[in-house]
């Protein structure tokens, strides 16, 4: 089933091998949905911003401007060096024009709606024996759980996802009781 605001929750995908495991599988099945899911866990977008993308959106261009579908304002974020790498791959024998998530069906004329970006990540998961919640919106939850696993900014994260509080960004990045819990047993002084 396809998560709609406030009816389903998913979640990030905490485990980076797991991450690799539906990198893998994904390129093996399609460069485009590889793609999809790189694209989507380096740039913390939700997926109503990203399949409407084209190349000239992406490319030679050191940040993403997109006007978010659900709150209506401009966001700018600066895309990280992997994802630069990764579009240029992508996009080396594209045109300008052309759909970054061309749809099979009209030859690349539209591009794949948000159904078919939930099939391709919750099939993918599956065939990887990822469990739990799974759609597109994990995506942009990895991307969170990540970056503050990395930078420990939740301020910062609050920012990038325009949450009111950042305990609203814990909570939706699936920062969990077990998680407090766990860093109470593995504190000491």
């Amino acid at each position: 089933m396809v998560e709609k605001q406030g009816q389903n929750t998913v979640d990030p995908i905490r485990d980076p091998e797991q991450i690799q495991a539906m990198k893998e599988y994904l390129l093996h099945k399609s460069y485009r949905d590889y793609f999809l899911f790189a694209f989507g866990i380096n740039s913390g977008l939700r997926i109503s911003d990203i399949v409407g993308l084209r190349v000239m959106d992406v490319r030679n261009t050191d940040h993403l401007q997109v006007k978010e579908k659900r709150t209506e304002k401009i966001r700018k974020i600066r895309m990280t060096g992997a994802l630069k790498q990764e579009i240029e791959k992508y996009t080396r024998q594209m045109a300008d024009s052309d759909f970054l998530f061309p749809s099979r069906k009209g030859k690349g004329t539209s591009p794949i709606g948000r159904e078919t970006a939930w099939r391709i990540v919750n099939s993918a998961a599956r065939a990887c024996g990822i469990r739990g919640a799974i759609g597109t919106h994990t995506m942009r939850k990895t991307f969170g759980y990540h970056f503050y696993k990395q930078t420990k900014d939740v301020a910062m994260l609050q920012q990038i996802f325009g949450h009111s509080a950042p305990s609203v960004t814990l909570r939706y990045i699936g920062f969990t009781d077990d998680m407090v819990n766990q860093a109470f047993e593995e504190f000491s002084l």
